[in-house]
């Protein structure tokens, strides 16, 4: 199972150095900081940087980065087209503003207009040759247009500008996943986990483990998924599928009964949990699997090949 996780990122880092300046007040300066900071959720960005910018206390550089945050927050709600026009405002406030373009950039890249993001990003990029992020950000439009090698270039820029920066090396391994480079895809996703472990840095490592037929290692990485995130449904069926190919039936089964507790909308843990019960001889337990997954998924071949051999009816 292909988990892709978010190849854009939020940039935020051009514009917080312009919140050190002196607020008009005690409580201007406490909304300007909520509008800056890169803690702030959403909804509270957007309601402090509206304030900022209704204040109309601010002009320059700072009116256009509260446009900037208030844009980020906006597309984080993903309401792109209020996003975009603040943006706009932004870019026109201040056009030499990075963070802006690449802010831009990635509403385009949400609207699957990939050329008037890579645009925004090559210009964010002209201004500071050093953005990590905005690297990052291109790297996932070529990613998305289909050129894997220019993408993994922009990702190894990125990583260049910044070491540190996991999603790059989530990116670019999941780019080297699809050109069936495992070992770069691995040891990306090993880097990513050293520098951010997450549940889908474990999926991706363990899907590159599964691939090349290393199953004790995907077994091991979907167990940490589980041990990270033991509600997600997502580590549980991967490892029972794992389970299942290793014969360890019952405990695949095991797997997909967590799975579907957490995920019942899952037709292939459906036809899997079926599968296992059927090579455990559970015949009417597979059958009502089998009739599910088709329920949910009416074209799951697999699923109604195996309801035939039963003898069983859809």
């Amino acid at each position: 199972m292909r988990i892709l996780t978010c190849l854009t990122a939020s940039l935020l880092g051009a514009a917080v150095t312009l919140a050190q300046a002196p607020a008009a007040s005690a409580e201007d300066d406490k909304t300007w900081r909520a509008c800056v900071s890169t803690t702030t959720t959403p909804d509270d960005k957007v309601a402090a940087c509206g304030a900022v910018i209704e204040a109309k206390r601010e002009t320059g550089k700072r009116l256009a980065a509260a446009y900037c945050f208030r844009g980020h927050g906006l597309t984080e709600k993903r309401q792109l087209d209020a996003a975009l026009a603040d943006l706009n405002e932004s870019i026109r406030l201040d056009p030499t503003s990075a963070c802006a373009l690449t802010n831009r950039g990635r509403v385009y890249a949400f609207k699957r207009d990939l050329d008037r993001a890579v645009a925004d990003y090559d210009d964010a990029l002209r201004i500071d040759p050093a953005f990590a992020l905005a690297y990052n950000n291109r790297g996932d439009a070529w990613f998305n247009k289909g050129d894997l090698d220019r993408a993994i270039a922009d990702f190894s820029a990125a990583i260049k500008h910044n070491p540190a920066l996991a999603i790059a090396y989530s990116n670019r391994g999941y780019a080297y996943h699809r050109k069936r480079d495992m070992a770069r895809a691995a040891a990306d996703y090993t880097t990513e986990i050293k520098l951010r472990p997450s549940m889908l840095a474990y999926i991706n490592r363990g899907n590159v483990h599964r691939d090349n037929e290393q199953l004790d290692r995907a077994a091991a990485d979907y167990g940490e998924a589980i041990k990270m995130a033991p509600t997600d449904a997502r580590g549980w069926r991967n490892r029972g599928m794992i389970r299942l190919f290793q014969g360890d039936t019952k405990g695949g089964l095991a797997d997909y009964d967590k799975a579907l507790q957490y995920d019942p909308a899952d037709a292939y843990s459906w036809n899997n949990r079926g599968q296992a019960k059927m090579w455990l001889g559970d015949k009417a337990g597979a059958i009502a699997d089998f009739r599910k997954a088709l329920e949910i998924s009416p074209n799951l071949r697999i699923a109604s090949e195996s309801l035939q051999r039963l003898g069983a009816a859809q």
